[in-house]
């Protein structure tokens, strides 16, 4: 097959959700498909890199959006109706560039990425098309609403919400879509009416996160993973250092918290101490889940599934989410991974592992099983094709 890859960000390096499964994917589809890219660059980062994916794509094609142009673009389309994001992504140049594409490509099918890219389904001349989302959005906003306390903010995301709400029903206008848990699934079909979706979990590079046997002797360090500019996890820490962090520190006081990611905002930076460590970026986040005793996820709004988790189960650390990281993973309690719901419930839980050897290590096995059979990019990269397969009949 030829396969055309329409992506909302390009996809190197890869280290944030969008990038991370277009590359992970594509990667491992070029050994049997002629793959083409079509997406934006938007920094220097992009323009540097575009020559990293010639092994996967046989073409890529490239049109530059600096970010001035997408704030524009929202401000040109606040009345219009449609979501922000939308409208952030929103361009004359790639609509015709996509044109060209499909006119001189001929490919046999188009996976387009994210609900922010759905707009230029128009564009592919009734080539078979499926849109592959990270999450369902109006969920996302809803949560996101829900724990606002700033006013402005929260009238901003109502509004977010309310016009996520209605571009939503494009998922239906597809051959197929895609989300990557079994939650946001089951509101996509029972809140919003789609009636053409799928699950394709996100996964994880087994190369990367290897299964060799974790360190379950040492108790005294907890990690949080993830790009710290991304509001669900500068929530997160800051909720789990104030509410959550004293209680564990009263069991274990020489306990260390470590939050490792890229680009944390000042909300951030500012946690750090004697025992709350801030790494910024990191090149191998690996050897930060070496280090780890429990990796926890307390998010409190968001949705789909979270790669942080996913990556922690790969290398046996016991994690303590919540609802978020958690319920749409379709594991049971216990599998790799507790969810605690309740701030006493998650002190309790990861005081319970720093107390027990055994029980890390029986939980951290149990997950690393779990990775090998649900959440292996090859067997998600299989599953892909075969989705593709299908909207060709």
């Amino acid at each position: 097959m030829k396969i055309l890859f329409v992506a909302n960000r390009f996809p190197f390096p890869p280290f944030r959700g969008d990038k991370l499964k277009i590359y992970n994917l594509s990667k491992r589809l070029s050994g049997k498909h002629k793959l083409v890219l079509a997406t934006f660059t938007q920094d220097n980062l992009d323009l540097e890199n575009k020559d990293k994916l010639d092994s996967i794509f046989s073409q890529k094609y490239l049109v530059h959006l600096p970010k001035w142009k997408s704030i524009l673009q929202i401000l040109f389309n606040f009345w219009s109706g449609i979501p922000f994001q939308v409208a952030y992504f929103k361009s004359n140049t790639f609509k015709n560039e996509l044109k060209k594409i499909i006119a001189n490509e001929k490919p046999d099918v188009v996976h387009v990425q994210h609900i922010r890219m759905a707009q230029y389904l128009k564009y592919l001349q009734n080539t078979p098309a499926i849109l592959d989302l990270p999450d369902a959005f109006s969920l996302y906003w809803k949560r996101r609403i829900e724990k606002e306390k700033n006013i402005f903010v929260k009238w901003f995301n109502k509004i977010e919400y309310h016009r996520l709400l209605k571009y939503e029903k494009v998922l239906n206008d597809y051959n197929m879509s895609l989300v990557c848990s079994e939650e946001d699934c089951d509101y996509l079909k029972n809140e919003q009416n789609i009636k053409n979706l799928n699950l394709l979990h996100n996964g994880v590079d087994l190369d990367t996160f290897t299964t060799t046997i974790h360190d379950y002797s040492h108790n005294h360090t907890i990690l949080f993973t993830g790009n710290m500019n991304y509001a669900p996890n500068v929530d997160a820490v800051i909720f789990f250092c104030e509410k959550i962090l004293p209680k564990v520190r009263l069991e274990f006081p020489t306990v260390n918290f470590i939050i490792a990611g890229q680009k944390p905002v000042k909300k951030v930076i500012d946690l750090e101490s004697e025992f709350i460590e801030v790494t910024g970026f990191v090149e191998d986040i690996s050897v930060y889940y070496n280090k780890a005793s429990v990796v926890v996820a307390p998010l409190r709004f968001g949705a789909g599934t979270q790669n942080k988790v996913l990556e922690a189960l790969a290398m046996g650390v016991p994690v303590v989410c919540s609802n978020i990281g958690f319920n749409g993973l379709g594991i049971q309690n216990g599998e790799g991974a507790f969810m605690e719901t309740e701030e006493d419930g998650f002190s309790n839980k990861i005081i319970q592992l720093l107390n027990s050897q055994e029980l890390r290590k029986n939980t951290g096995e149990k997950g690393k099983e779990i990775i090998r059979k649900k959440f292996d990019w090859n067997v998600l990269a299989l599953k892909l094709e075969n989705y593709f397969e299908e909207i060709k009949k």
